[in-house]
């Protein structure tokens, strides 16, 4: 009997510890909470995907803003949304709100183009970079960003109606234009983030942004070793969701990667989309918004 008790014992410890063990492997593998993870933010690419075409006004789009609400609830942010019609189409702007202070808000717009510019214009465009791969940042930010080091009041805000523009009579970027004009506190600076999942990645400064706020991103990025993909040069003149904001005087940059030869494609699709290219803006913004000077050995690569 003794030995048998023994036995269990040693049983019991050995079980102890490869609980233990599996416990710290879980742990490991989990992405830090206060650093954003690309394979993280690409699962939110791949969750919006799978509800399917995403045009203002139809049930998946729908379905998406609820998607992006309960996430944002679930990280603690407070939510709120803006919702209209254009053209008989019912339209929903979504805000989520943390920290205090001068208000910084990102932007990203999450519906997808109602007719892929193809051969078939009954065939809409599923929108993995163009219009998922913003929220996912987005999404992912409100997740890592650590909230006592923010300086500011954060506004992550999701805009509807961008994407449908020479379609059908519409206009380009209505739920901006709409949150823009509507605005009853005024952002100190607004950054969108548009397109910028393509894994051949080339982000260039863009002529319609503020020149300042822009070239401090720039640098962030630099400073994480992504000049490869940051690229220093101007390339672009976007009419894109952060003109309306830029008009009332606000600054606002436009991080965009229009490099894109899916673009209103059927083949914008998630397998064009990298985990490491929604990563490298998502640390840039990360950064800026906490504010730090100096970066950890994880963060520079």
């Amino acid at each position: 009997m003794k030995v048998s008790w023994n036995l269990c014992r040693m049983r019991t410890a050995l079980l102890v510890c490869l609980l233990l063990l599996t416990s710290l492997l879980v742990e490991c593998n989990k992405p830090n909470p206060l650093l954003f993870d690309g394979p993280t933010a690409y699962a939110r690419v791949e969750d919006q995907c799978d509800l399917g075409f995403r045009p203002t006004g139809s049930e998946a789009g729908w379905a998406t803003g609820d998607y992006i609400i309960t996430q944002l609830e679930e990280q603690g942010w407070t939510t709120e949304t803006e919702e209209f019609s254009y053209r008989d189409t019912p339209v929903r702007n979504i805000v989520g709100r943390i920290g205090e202070g001068p208000v910084i808000m990102l932007g990203a717009h999450y519906d997808t183009r109602l007719s892929a510019d193809e051969e078939d214009p009954s065939v809409p465009v599923m929108g993995a970079n163009d219009g998922a791969s913003g929220v996912a940042v987005l999404l992912e930010l409100a997740r890592t960003l650590n909230k006592d080091e923010l300086q500011n009041e954060v506004w992550l805000a999701f805009f509807d109606a961008e994407d449908n523009g020479q379609l059908n009579g519409w206009d380009w970027c209505i739920g901006s234009s709409y949150m823009a004009k509507h605005l009853k506190i005024t952002p100190e600076a607004v950054v969108v983030v548009d397109m910028i999942g393509d894994a051949d990645q080339q982000l260039y400064l863009e002529h319609n942004s503020d020149t300042t706020l822009q070239t401090h991103l720039w640098e962030i990025a630099a400073t994480l070793g992504y000049t490869d993909t940051f690229v220093p040069q101007y390339r672009w003149t976007m009419y894109d969701d952060h003109v309306p904001f830029a008009r009332r005087g606000i600054v606002a940059v436009d991080i965009i990667d229009f490099d894109y030869p899916y673009w209103h494609t059927t083949q914008d699709t998630r397998d064009k989309v990298s985990a490491e290219s929604l990563e490298r803006v998502g640390r840039v913004l990360e950064v800026w918004l906490e504010g730090r000077g100096e970066l950890s050995e994880q963060e520079v690569k």
